[in-house]
């Protein structure tokens, strides 16, 4: 075997092992995997100890990771899901998308930073990770209260808007210093192409679906999704959004799908390889010498509005159902994630935002996400007291 190929699966061995210990360690202690993840990566990595400087090789792989992480999350992400989840549901995720934007990008224009830098930074703000929330309000018994509802309805859109969000984002911002009409076109590809995925795709897959069924390849859903993600991924990055963007909506147009096919564990499985590669080298490219006066300020500071900025904006659709209901909703919504991450990822790719707003978005992004059991155990532990017929409303928003 050539030394090249030992070398690498050495290196794989190693992030792999690593990532995994560290993600199981943060789970037994009742916080997110991803976040041990990224800790390995930023420890082991090239800015602290160097014990593991991640190759081309694992860069590319990482990439693929986060192409296939954001499919995953286009399959659990139903069309019909967001056309029925309510109303409700949609203003909540737009204020919380609208208020920390604002925030965030008004905030580092006021500090002097870079109009694209500032973008991009306050995009990492919006996208929303529920997943946390939901568990908690799972081990409290009142995922079905309404409020839990609305946030796990407004968790779908915010999804959506913020790929929407991203893709805009990188449009306007590789645009550069195009005209006016350049830039409207630009929006108008992604915005049409988030709407022909979202409408149009999934009926033609049900046109599809009769065929691919009839087809002798062994497993011929699972091959016709991978060759529909990777062929989006494409398309996209060709439209100058990015890969991410088509594999969500990839992911979206097979959700229908994804139970009767049993695409969510299968893809869940590759997701369980890949994901550790991308966390590992996200956290290995964070520079921890950056973390110095002006750097922690700027992160204090974004965190809070994140935080701050989130709950408002959530809960401002929700003040007239009382304040309790508004605060458990904006709170619900408060906990960063994935999408956040990938968006700063992007925009460090791209020579968008520096080191120090990429330690900024990472910090923020793991505070929040901290914070989020333990404020929402607090915030609806008079809900959990109350009888739950009190909070319950109907299965339709």
């Amino acid at each position: 075997m050539p030394a090249e190929v030992t070398s690498l699966l050495r290196e794989m061995f190693v992030i792999f092992l690593v990532a995994k210990l560290t993600g199981e360690i943060f789970e037994r202690l009742t916080l997110p995997a991803v976040l041990g993840e990224i800790l390995a990566g930023a420890l082991l990595g090239p800015y602290a100890m160097a014990l593991v400087i991640p190759s081309g090789t694992i860069d590319s792989l990482a990439q693929l990771g986060a192409v296939f992480l954001l499919f995953m999350v286009g399959l659990q992400t139903r069309p019909q899901q967001l056309i029925a989840v309510g109303q409700k549901a949609l203003q909540v995720a737009l204020a919380g998308m609208v208020v920390p934007f604002a925030a965030g990008f008004i905030y580092l224009l006021a500090r002097h930073h870079p109009p694209h830098e500032a973008t991009f930074v306050a995009a990492a703000m919006v996208a929303t990770s529920v997943g946390i929330t939901a568990r908690v309000l799972r081990d409290m018994e009142l995922l079905e209260t309404r409020a839990a509802q609305i946030i796990l309805g407004a968790a779908v859109f915010d999804d959506v808007l913020g790929m929407v969000l991203l893709a805009l984002v990188v449009g306007l911002m590789g645009a550069g210093s195009a005209h006016w009409m350049e830039l409207g076109v630009l929006a108008a590809e992604a915005i049409g192409f988030v709407l022909f995925m979202m409408f149009i795709a999934p009926r033609l897959m049900n046109r599809v679906k009769p065929r691919v069924e009839r087809l002798s390849t062994h497993d011929p859903q699972l091959v016709l999704a991978l060759a529909i993600c990777l062929g989006l991924s494409t398309v996209a990055e060709r439209l100058g959004l990015t890969a991410i963007i088509g594999a969500f909506f990839a992911g979206l147009a097979f959700a229908e799908f994804a139970q009767e096919w049993n695409l969510r564990p299968r893809m869940n499985a590759l997701n369980e390889f890949l994901a550790p590669y991308f966390f590992f080298t996200m956290g290995a490219r964070l520079n921890v010498h950056v973390f110095r006066g002006e750097v922690w300020l700027t992160a204090v500071v974004i965190t809070l509005l994140a935080i701050a900025a989130k709950i408002a904006g959530c809960a401002v659709p929700m003040w007239r159902e009382g304040r309790a209901a508004a605060l458990q909703v904006g709170i619900g919504m408060v906990p960063r994630g994935e999408v956040g991450l990938i968006i700063a990822l992007v925009g460090l790719q791209q020579t968008m935002i520096s080191q120090n707003a990429y330690a900024v978005v990472l910090f923020m992004t793991g505070v929040t996400t901290l914070l989020a059991p333990p404020l929402t155990r607090w915030a609806f532990r008079p809900a959990a007291v109350t009888m739950p017929e009190q909070q319950t409303m109907p299965a339709q928003l």
